[in-house]
């Protein structure tokens, strides 16, 4: 169903360690801009926006002469305000969505309920600390950052793989498709999906 009218945030965080401005548009067609700093990240959250047609236009200042950790996971807190402030009061979505990716020799499954009430449930095992000048241990701090800010309840889980690369890009497209789904509009919803009446 095609919404009839875009769901967008604007979210701005300074702090000593991190400048962060971001626009996100629930309902895009897959734009991004993204430049924060790291490469391999810039890269993870294009095709986050891509796969999800999620709009994205992010610009980060972190104190990366530290490491990447505060830009990393303030990026997550970011945008897990956007998802929250965008869904306002989340009337009329699915709710709940899943995603079952395949990359290459990667299998990830991703699964979301947007229920408010933050929880991270993360399985994931790397080979290698790095994948280029990324730390991979930042990948499970980013979707910590996201849940909780977003108040969502986010599963991901590596069921098969072992290359760095395929395993975080597999993620965040998995959890790209999967929040497609759950924020997409169903007219059979009426308010919000809940026997509580609010989530």
């Amino acid at each position: 169903m095609k919404q009839k009218m875009s769901r967008n945030a604007l979210v701005t965080r300074v702090t000593k360690e991190t400048k962060i401005r971001l626009e996100l548009n629930l309902d895009g067609g897959g734009e991004a801009r993204v430049d924060t700093g790291i490469g391999f990240f810039d890269h993870m959250l294009i095709s986050f926006a891509r796969h999800g047609f999620f709009d994205l236009d992010l610009k980060v200042e972190g104190d990366l002469h530290v490491d990447g950790h505060h830009t990393v996971e303030d990026t997550g807190i970011v945008i897990g305000q956007a998802i929250r402030e965008a869904l306002s009061d989340k009337a009329g979505i699915r709710r709940y969505g899943s995603f079952l990716l395949p990359m290459d020799e990667v299998l990830v499954l991703c699964a979301i309920d947007l229920s408010g009430r933050p929880y991270l449930n993360f399985n994931a095992k790397y080979a290698t600390e790095r994948t280029g000048d990324f730390e991979n241990e930042l990948v499970r701090e980013f979707f910590y950052a996201v849940s909780y800010s977003a108040g969502m309840n986010l599963h991901i889980k590596l069921l098969d793989g072992t290359n760095s690369h395929h395993i975080t890009e597999a993620m965040f497209k998995a959890f790209a498709k999967a929040l497609c789904e759950a924020v997409t509009v169903d007219s059979r919803i009426v308010g919000a999906l809940s026997t509580k009446g609010t989530i």
